[in-house]
């Protein structure tokens, strides 16, 4: 790759997908979604440290969710509930959720966010690896959504791609890491997890089932419809 990058573009641990001053100004366009609960548990994000895929891509799950009409979705890797927040509100009343997270307490901590947005009820939170819930989990889904460890990812792809309905969806999170898909002399902690997602990458554009795009907001969701 090249090391011509604009002034403040390149990092130490990888690249900046969206200029941040973007990103701000579409933050600002997303105000309507306001809620108190969702205000809390980006709060408790901020304070612990914990990943959330943020406003702006909760947005823009909610909305492929909407635009395929998806009423059945399961989430690997569900943390405590930002991600099903925005699933269970485009699912709508007689749509489901399924979740899944190895730490009880993030279900505890999902059940009270998501109750307090009434939300709760179009849920189903497993606690266990999710690769196992999923196993036991029967039938096709609309959406699989992805956001497990890293190093997991191709082998999530493998497992989920054959139980998603035609015309529904994969969706992942983190497919740009950081930038660091773009660097091929990228070295460092993370270069495992970085070669798992882009594998995890290269395995969805080859394959002839699915149509894929790559939305770099925040940090990169990777979009794949089934034929």
């Amino acid at each position: 790759m090249s090391d011509m990058q604009p002034p403040g573009r390149r990092k130490s641990r990888g690249l900046i997908p969206v200029d941040p001053a973007i990103e701000m100004y579409m933050r600002t366009l997303v105000t309507p979604t306001d809620h108190p609960a969702l205000a809390e548990m980006e709060a408790f994000a901020q304070q612990k440290n914990f990943p959330i895929v943020n406003r702006l891509a909760g947005v823009f799950l909610e909305t492929q969710a909407k635009m395929i009409n998806a009423k059945r979705i399961f989430e690997f890797g569900s943390g405590y509930g930002y991600s099903a927040y925005w699933f269970a509100k485009a699912v709508g009343a007689d749509g489901r959720v399924i979740c899944s997270d190895a730490d009880a307490v993030n279900r505890e901590r999902a059940e009270k966010y998501l109750t307090a947005a009434d939300l709760w009820q179009r849920i189903e939170f497993n606690v266990g690896l999710a690769q196992d819930v999923f196993a036991r989990t029967e039938g096709l889904f609309d959406i699989c959504y992805n956001d497990v460890d890293k190093g997991d990812y191709p082998e999530i792809w493998r497992m989920a791609k054959r139980r998603i309905r035609p015309g529904g969806l994969y969706i992942a999170d983190n497919v740009l890491w950081y930038g660091r898909v773009a660097l091929e002399d990228f070295q460092g902690a993370e270069q495992g997890s970085t070669k798992a997602i882009m594998e995890h990458n290269r395995l969805i554009f080859n394959d002839p089932d699915f149509d894929a795009f790559i939305n770099p907001t925040r940090d990169g969701v990777i979009v794949a419809r089934r034929k």
